[in-house]
């Protein structure tokens, strides 16, 4: 064993070949000194990519002189034993061909979604997907290492969420977002300060999420009259890598319910559209198109250039994920607040059913996460949210029961779909395209 490493403290990364994630999360962790002397496992199936993630962390291990241990393994009984945190970002076959079934085969029914990942018809099919084996890692993690501290990237997070506490309450488990970090980035330059002078709070759903509260810390004043004031001006020109030829690109649906509602969405139309049935009649698709294209491409070549992840490597405090600060804030007892994790509903948001799985602040303590309740969350957008409910609870029961009928009941049950003949066939479509990974569904 290396010098000063501490055998007490393993962290698992299971999808550590999955592009960025894999490289993203150990550039965050090489940047940590409360992390150091840690063993890190990297886990995959596969072993190709999962070779290449350690040949390049070790690498930087070496380059930058850090004190960690880096290991490998296929092997899920090997990579979890003894784990003191596990992190879970993984995908299920050739993501983007299944990716393009989820989303346009559905649109051939009629069925006006969008986007296809996390809500909507495609939005179960790929939790149907998913979500079984995860559920078969997670079986895996309460046998190697129940005590650990589980924490899943993986998409559609809503729902992968709740099969998972539902089948095993007792699992210390939290859904993880990048997308509040959106706030992080805009904020400064709409309140004219420093994002470390800004106090927020956010809530709602996975990828249906508002900004209920923002103030200056230094004053507690309300920052959203200055949020009114200047969100016409600064999202209609804002762009991004992803949206070059589009400025406010994903801003249909992001306008329509701020306008409806009077709260900042935290995230674009890709994401919010997929749950709401209107959204398709108002949401920008050239810019989701667009930002699907330099997604799939920035995917699909991120090894061929040491460019596109030497920048996780250097030296200096940027983050790629929070997973880290979250770590650190656990093993430091700190009572710090996240503002955004995924766990099941106790009351943190009072219109939504207990057990759903809520995005809301969290605490951080030695003892894990804990929610923080909003209170007086608006009921009308809560409105929004609660139409997600049935979905979310049948494609639960589809997984864990293995039920044909409740992935037919789960599809019906959602917003966008609106004819049930056409609904039937395409679940059969489906079943077939996607044997592979829906055949267990009886």
């Amino acid at each position: 064993m290396e010098k000063g490493l501490d055998k007490m403290n393993k962290i698992v990364l299971i999808g550590a070949g999955s592009v960025n994630f894999g490289l993203g999360t150990l550039g965050d962790i090489f940047k940590s000194k409360i992390l150091e002397g840690s063993t890190i496992t990297l886990h995959d199936i596969n072993p190709k990519t999962l070779e290449n993630t350690k040949n390049i962390a070790l690498k930087y291990k070496e380059k930058l002189k850090l004190n960690f241990k880096i290991e490998a393994t296929v092997n899920r009984e090997e990579a979890l034993k003894d784990a003191t945190y596990c992190i879970i970002s993984i995908e299920i076959g050739s993501r983007f061909d299944l990716w393009d079934q989820d989303w346009k085969i559905p649109l051939q029914y009629g069925f006006k979604q969008i986007y296809g990942e996390n809500g909507g018809p495609g939005g179960l099919f790929h939790s149907l997907r998913i979500a079984p084996v995860i559920l078969n890692i997670c079986e895996d993690i309460i046998k190697y290492c129940p005590n650990a501290f589980v924490f899943n990237y993986s998409n559609p997070m809503q729902r992968i969420c709740h099969a998972v506490t539902t089948k095993f309450p007792d699992l210390k488990f939290v859904g993880l977002c990048h997308e509040i970090a959106s706030m992080e980035r805009q904020l400064p330059t709409i309140m004219e300060t420093d994002f470390s002078n800004i106090e927020i709070k956010a809530g709602g759903l996975n990828h249906l999420s508002i900004l209920l509260e923002v103030k200056y810390k230094d004053s507690q004043k309300d920052g959203y009259p200055k949020i009114h004031e200047k969100f016409e001006s600064y999202y209609s020109k804002l762009t991004s890598e992803y949206y070059p030829s589009s400025p406010g690109g994903e801003r249909g649906v992001f306008f329509q319910l701020y306008k409806l509602y009077g709260y900042l969405p935290i995230t674009t139309d890709s994401h919010l559209g997929e749950y709401i049935q209107w959204a398709y009649s108002v949401a920008d698709h050239e810019a989701i198109m667009e930002f699907y294209d330099n997604y799939k491409k920035r995917c699909l070549t991120f090894y061929d250039k040491e460019s596109h992840y030497a920048e996780y490597f250097a030296t200096n405090n940027k983050i790629n994920e929070r997973i880290v600060p979250i770590m650190e804030a656990i093993i430091e007892d700190t009572n710090f607040e996240e503002s955004a994790v995924n766990v099941p509903n106790k009351n943190f948001i009072e219109c939504l059913p207990e057990n759903i799985v809520v995005e809301v602040p969290g605490i951080l303590n030695k003892s894990g996460v804990k929610g923080v309740k909003l209170e007086n969350y608006p009921s009308n957008f809560g409105s929004l949210l609660n139409n997600q409910v049935s979905t979310i609870q049948l494609t639960t029961d589809a997984v864990i029961n293995k039920s044909k009928d409740s992935a037919y009941q789960a599809l019906l049950a959602d917003p966008v779909v609106d004819n049930v003949k056409s609904a039937q066939k395409l679940l059969d479509t489906m079943l077939v395209f996607q044997k592979e990974y829906l055949g267990y569904l009886k």
